[in-house]
């Protein structure tokens, strides 16, 4: 599996550097080992291989269910190191298999609006601090742009165009003693994505905009 990971690793930057414009911003920002949760903004089929093309360390993915039907592509992505996972965000066995990864020090990388939004983020699932929290993870934020102008798999060797990847400082959610309630997360997960919504440009940010604006007025002032 290590193999098939680094050989699509490799290949994806290949592509993205041959025939796209592929850059990363903030590579240094990422931690060098630890149980590490990178959250992104979720635009088309090829966030998960810039993702990887971006990052220095391995990186572990949940894919919807429906992508493990064909029998080849199933195996494929299980070598790739994908998960599947059911599409309203609460499947529980995906969300435990993320925090026993994490507790074994690796990498996963989630997009939690569980769906792709080429014209701007749309809502989370609450699924991403539920993770978060469960796994003590370090949270990596990363805003991604170009990738809505990659339509369909065909296109992902050959995006031809400008492929950006804004890696942002990882940070972790507070402890909270007790039993965590829905409103306590979905605060947490509106925090996270608007770190994430902070690593694009507005026109990229959706319904996290408005919080994403005014933490950078209140760095500002």
């Amino acid at each position: 599996m290590a193999v098939m990971y680094a050989a699509g690793k490799g290949l994806a930057q290949v592509c993205f550097h041959t025939f796209g414009r592929f850059s990363v911003q903030g590579r240094e920002n990422v931690p060098p080992r630890g149980r590490l949760l990178i959250v992104a903004n979720h635009q088309s089929n090829a966030d998960p291989p810039a993702i990887a093309a971006a990052m220095p360390r391995k990186v572990h993915f949940v894919a919807k269910e429906a992508l493990f039907k064909n029998p080849i592509a199933a195996w494929a992505m299980r070598a790739w190191g994908v998960h599947p996972l059911r599409r309203n965000g609460r499947d529980a066995e995906a969300l435990l298999w993320m925090v026993h990864r994490l507790e074994q020090e690796q990498v996963i990388g989630i997009f939690p609006e569980g769906t792709r939004n080429p014209r701007g983020m749309g809502k989370a699932s609450r699924g991403v601090a539920y993770v978060a929290l469960k796994s003590h993870a370090t949270i990596l934020p990363i805003g991604i742009t170009g990738t809505e102008r990659i339509k369909g798999f065909g296109r992902i060797p050959f995006p031809f165009c400008r492929l950006q990847v804004n890696i942002g400082q990882p940070f972790s959610l507070p402890p909270i003693d007790g039993k965590v309630s829905d409103s306590v997360l979905d605060s947490l997960t509106d925090m996270i994505m608007g770190r994430v919504a902070d690593m694009l440009p507005p026109e990229y940010r959706g319904v996290y905009g408005d919080a994403a604006g005014a933490r950078a007025r209140s760095r500002s002032a």
